[in-house]
């Protein structure tokens, strides 16, 4: 049977949201939407660029408390609040993840306003 792990260290953001930051099962990691929030789960209202940058900085913290990186996600769904930020998202993805680039989803107009973006993944060990 394949163990199920929750990896976790202090670098990683606290939420008070029912959740786990992180699923581990065997070299699979399933890593929950990242944000711009910091290290106690408080949203950090930004610039798209900022808030990108933030969101990753904690999807990186994340993945290293798993024992992977950026460099080792397979799949992305990424969440962008206003259409007209697509182009700078394209943008700062490929700086985030060099190509050969992971699979991904892009969903567009899901925030409100409240947040401007936010990244979920899979990853392996």
């Amino acid at each position: 049977m394949t163990p199920i792990t929750y990896p976790k260290n202090a670098n990683i953001p606290t939420s008070h949201l029912p959740f786990s930051p992180c699923v581990q099962a065997g070299n699979l990691i399933f890593v929950s939407g990242q944000a711009s929030v910091d290290d106690s789960g408080k949203i950090v209202k930004d610039t798209f660029e900022g808030e990108f940058r933030r969101s990753i900085a904690n999807l990186q913290r994340i993945l290293e408390a798993a024992g992977s990186d950026l460099s080792r996600v397979v799949q992305t769904r990424c969440y962008v609040d206003e259409a007209s930020d697509l182009p700078e998202f394209n943008r700062l993805y490929a700086e985030a993840f060099p190509a050969p680039y992971p699979a991904r989803t892009t969903i567009t107009n899901c925030f409100g306003g409240m947040l401007k973006f936010e990244i979920d993944c899979i990853a392996v060990s």
